[in-house]
This record gives structure tokens, C-alpha cells and sequence, in this order.
């Protein structure tokens, strides 16, 4: 006997219908609710995957650096240089479907974003995203599917915001010694004094 779920209907009879309200609160365009939330938001996680892999990868800046709201169907996300993987650049050229999660710091509710993105240069949209005169590379648009919040019970049973819950840089191995455990001749300590403080200061 096999315990695994491999239909719909298993896990549909396993679960149930959802709530009404799960269903209603979603929205295929920004409300005005729904923007007034999402211009607090300076940080989320971006999700993207295609025929290469799946790829999450963290998001932020200072609050209206890291995105901005073009209309109530589109958001724009500057692609600044970084480490050049490209992991999430790669995944939207093949496939234009991905999924945002947004949070603020002191707020339970997370927002969650589902469209179709794409990869842009066009000159009047980097220039809204320049830093001290330094434009990013590109701008992901995204075009909104789906936009619904997503309740507080994750965040506050995982205490995410409380403070007696932080933990100090030397409770968790550093980005260097996590290199090191990958590759071994790494010099993890050199690597951590070269990045930039306030992360190791």
C-alpha cells in the first residue's frame, strides 16, 4: 500500500473544498488596498523555473528602490549586477511564469504575486531605478495574474519578527565558511572581510 498523493482528486479528498474567503480575496489587479500594502514592502522572494531548474531568490532594497508600480497590472524590478548566475534571468527568457512573495518587517501578512515577466532595457525604465547615477542592468516587468495576501499564521507561529527569536552572526556559519564546505582549499575568512559591512561588521 502506498501512502503517496499522485492524483488531484487524493489530495483534493485529503484536504477538502478551501474556504470561500481563500478564493475570494484574490484579485487579478492591484486594488488600492492591495497597492497601499505593497508600497511598504522594500524586501521579497522571487520565484522562477523553466525546463533549467527552479530558482527563489531574495529581493530588496531601500523602499521604492527595490520595485515600483507601474499600474495596477504591472510592476517594475530592477536587475542590478550581482554574482551573474543569471538563475532567474535564465528561467524568464524560457518561461514567463513566476510567483513573488512580500513581506515587511513588524507585519504578519505576507502578499503573494503570481504573472508573467520579462526581461527589459529600455532606457526610460532604468533611468527610474538609477542609484547615485548608476542605472541597473535591466528591468524585470511583470505583468499580474493574481494578487491575494496570505495569512499571519506562518509568520507568527515562526516567531519571524520577534526579537527574543533573532539569532547573531555566530550562531550560523558565514557566508565564507559555507563556501568552504563545497569547496574545501576556500579561504573562507579572507572572503568574509571583503564583504561589504554592514553584513560582517
Amino acid at each position: 500500500m502506498t501512502h503517496t498523493i499522485t492524483t488531484i482528486e487524493q489530495l483534493e479528498a485529503l484536504y477538502g473544498a478551501p474556504s470561500s474567503m481563500a478564493i475570494a480575496k484574490e484579485s487579478d489587479r492591484l486594488t488600492s488596498a492591495y497597492q497601499a500594502w505593497l508600497e511598504k514592502a522594500a524586501f521579497f522572494a522571487f520565484a522562477s523555473g523553466s525546463a533549467n531548474g527552479l530558482d527563489c531568490s531574495p529581493r530588496g532594497d531601500v523602499r521604492g528602490s527595490a520595485f515600483k508600480v507601474l499600474d495596477n497590472k504591472t510592476l517594475a524590478i530592477p536587475d542590478r549586477r550581482g554574482n551573474n548566475r543569471l538563475d532567474t534571468l535564465r528561467n524568464i527568457v524560457i518561461d514567463s511564469n513566476v510567483a513573488i512573495l512580500f513581506l515587511i518587517p513588524g507585519i504578519t501578512e505576507a502578499l503573494r504575486i503570481n504573472g508573467r515577466a520579462e526581461i527589459t532595457t529600455d532606457p526610460a525604465l532604468l533611468t527610474q531605478f538609477s542609484i547615485k547615477g548608476m542605472p541597473p542592468t535591466s528591468v524585470i516587468t511583470v505583468i499580474i495574474d493574481a494578487v491575494y495576501f496570505q495569512c499571519a499564521r506562518a509568520i507568527m507561529r515562526s516567531k519571524l519578527w520577534d526579537v527574543n527569536s533573532q539569532l547573531t552572526r555566530g550562531d550560523v556559519p558565514s557566508a565564507g565558511e559555507m563556501v568552504k564546505s563545497v569547496v574545501p582549499d576556500f579561504d573562507a575568512a579572507e572572503y568574509n572581510e571583503k564583504l561589504l559591512p554592514p553584513f560582517w561588521s
